[in-house]
């Protein structure tokens, strides 16, 4: 004698198309930027006024030259402190980061999750055709999260 199943017969499951929640769909697009020839003092009053812990640096072209956080102006500071330097000569050129890691706009906001818990970045700046044209913080992915309401984690 065979084995039977008590469960009964399955009903298929229905999969919903949806389309991709993408980066670019998140992303800030009206950021507060800064240039390398900008004053430290001028970043941190801009940071501290925007409730913003840092912001990409950008030349004449807008496009990306790099970052200014937080922790550089702290950086300063406390450099400036320690040293006994006055920070009259201190700009973004001599502590913004150059080695700037991006994100692609057509990137699945969740893709982009696993790419902030592996990094531990807190923002990435989308450049397209070599210009700046927003940034997604981690912030912008949990809204993208919250709109999904966990139903469907793959898209």
């Amino acid at each position: 004698m065979g084995i039977k199943s008590f469960m009964g017969k399955r009903a298929a499951s229905k999969k919903s198309f949806q389309e991709p929640i993408l980066v670019k769909d998140y992303m800030t697009s009206k950021l507060v930027t800064f240039r390398e020839k900008d004053h430290i003092m001028d970043v941190m009053e801009k940071l501290v006024k925007n409730g913003i812990s840092g912001g990409c640096v950008v030349n004449d072209k807008h496009e990306l030259v790099g970052i200014i956080s937080e922790g550089d102006c702290m950086k300063q500071v406390s450099d400036s402190r320690y040293y006994n330097m006055p920070m009259s000569d201190s700009f973004v050129e001599n502590r913004m980061n150059r080695n700037v890691e991006t994100i692609d706009g057509n990137m699945n906001v969740l893709d982009a999750a696993k790419i902030f818990i592996e990094k531990k970045f807190r923002r990435f700046p989308i450049v397209e055709n070599g210009r700046l044209i927003g940034q997604i913080s981690q912030r912008d992915v949990l809204r993208a999260a919250l709109k999904l309401k966990g139903q469907n984690w793959q898209y």
